[in-house]
């Protein structure tokens, strides 16, 4: 899969040092990954949770971060939606929440 907006990521693990070997590790198993449909991801990842056709939620670091990702399986692209504490995952509305481009570092 190609993963767009991974410096969302490195912004989120440079601010939660905890977070960067679990988040870099789920990202190298979904860019090698070829996955064609929610079912796949949860054959794979049974903590995730399938929140539309689309959208799906990852736990990262035993569920302590929640990562929010949008899955065009046909073209092979995740996009990162979000990524925060289970708290802040909490107060979103995850089917409305949309991609908010962040500033390169």
């Amino acid at each position: 899969m190609r993963i767009i907006a991974r410096n969302t990521l490195k912004i989120f693990w440079t601010n939660n040092h905890d977070a960067e070997q679990p988040i870099k590790a789920w990202f190298a198993e979904a860019e090698k990954s070829s996955w064609k449909s929610p079912n796949e991801i949860k054959d794979k990842y049974k903590s995730a949770s399938i929140i539309t056709n689309k959208r799906v939620v990852f736990n990262i670091k035993g569920n302590k971060y929640r990562l929010v990702v949008d899955i065009e399986y046909r073209l092979g692209i995740v996009f990162i939606i979000w990524i925060g504490s289970h708290k802040d995952y909490d107060k979103l509305d995850i089917k409305e929440i949309n991609y908010v481009k962040t500033d390169k570092k």
